[in-house]
């Protein structure tokens, strides 16, 4: 509490509460007045029984299984010493919850951070289904979207999913914006069309950086999956599959056309993907901090607090590490 944190808070996470501690304090000082308990539980195992389980988990039997298999087995040759969470308890006090058996499972490292500064350096792109009139098959949409702006790239629906499809888009995208050698990040799922021998020849004769998910983890990819379900919960999203796949990509593209030019996105303060993506935002973001420092001129007494922050997002990071945001803001110009 004397470095600042709430007192609500702190006894919170103590476990108290915070009308205990302001009693402690008028009393005490603010000592802990906790004696614990007067005796052991009667259910404690028994230093015997303690050591036995160490003896039994570390024998040759039973040192490649956890508790949850050895209890079991003790179980059957009619011997009981404790159950699963006592032995548990007890490796746990030695340093010895570890994996046990001789292979180790995969371990899945987080994706490097990369950081946008500006247009057409991260991109983030992935494949969803879009229903269609037959039963059990679907349009596949490629999207694209630029990680710093969130301005759809490219957005092309095709019947079938493949990496073939996958490089022709990224290669057309990059050539429709002048992507230049080793400027650009593309960040993907772990698919076929995603990871596959075209796809990943194209990235190297383009000389663009792959990035890639976790397998089966979602959250990697959080751009490209929050676009997606904005896409699909528009309310002017079809209640019915599409007919054709040109009924799809019209629709699709209609779609771009809203999102890109009048969506207001609230990540990079309500402007529009396309007016971030050219430039645009430092003068309209400007126009509404005076507006807001006007307001609070006429009417002070109706203003706490500095106004609203109008601040442009400099930075945006696709997944940052656990220390930082996805994004932060650099610029303070705008300042009262």
């Amino acid at each position: 509490m004397t470095h600042g944190a709430r007192l609500k808070q702190a006894a919170r996470t103590i476990g108290l509460s915070y009308r205990t501690l302001i009693r402690w304090k008028q009393q005490d000082g603010g000592l802990d007045r906790r004696n614990g308990p007067m005796a052991p539980p009667v259910n404690k195992l028994s230093e015997q029984e303690k050591q036995q389980s160490l003896d039994v988990a570390n024998s040759k039997p039973f040192r490649d299984l956890p508790p949850k298999q050895i209890v079991p087995k003790l179980a059957d040759q009619g011997i009981f010493i404790g159950s699963e969470s006592s032995f548990y308890r007890v490796l746990r006090q030695h340093n010895m919850i570890n994996h046990r058996e001789p292979s180790k499972p995969a371990e899945g490292r987080r994706p490097r951070e990369h950081a946008a500064t500006g247009p057409c350096q991260v991109w983030s792109w992935d494949i969803t289904y879009l229903q269609s009139q037959v039963r059990g098959q679907f349009f596949y949409l490629y999207m694209v979207v630029d990680v710093w702006s969130r301005k759809i790239i490219a957005a092309r629906v095709h019947e079938e999913e493949c990496m073939e499809l996958s490089a022709r888009l990224v290669r057309h995208s990059c050539l429709l914006h002048g992507i230049q050698p080793h400027t650009l990040v593309l960040h993907s799922d772990n698919g076929g069309p995603m990871k596959g021998s075209t796809m990943l020849a194209t990235l190297q004769q383009l000389k663009v950086v792959a990035s890639f998910s976790r397998p089966r983890v979602s959250d990697d990819n959080p751009y490209s999956e929050s676009l997606f379900r904005t896409m699909k919960y528009r309310p002017t999203y079809p209640s019915k599959p599409f007919e054709s796949l040109q009924h799809a990509q019209g629709w699709v593209n209609d779609f771009v056309a809203w999102y890109n030019t009048e969506h207001l996105h609230s990540s990079i303060r309500y402007v529009t993907p396309e007016d971030r993506h050219y430039g645009r935002q430092e003068q309209i973001l400007a126009k509404r901090h005076e507006l807001y420092q006007q307001a609070r001129s006429r009417n002070p007494q109706r203003w706490a607090r500095e106004t609203r922050n109008w601040a442009p997002v400099l930075i945006v990071r696709l997944n940052p590490e656990k220390t930082k945001e996805p994004f932060t803001d650099l610029c303070s110009n705008q300042a009262a």
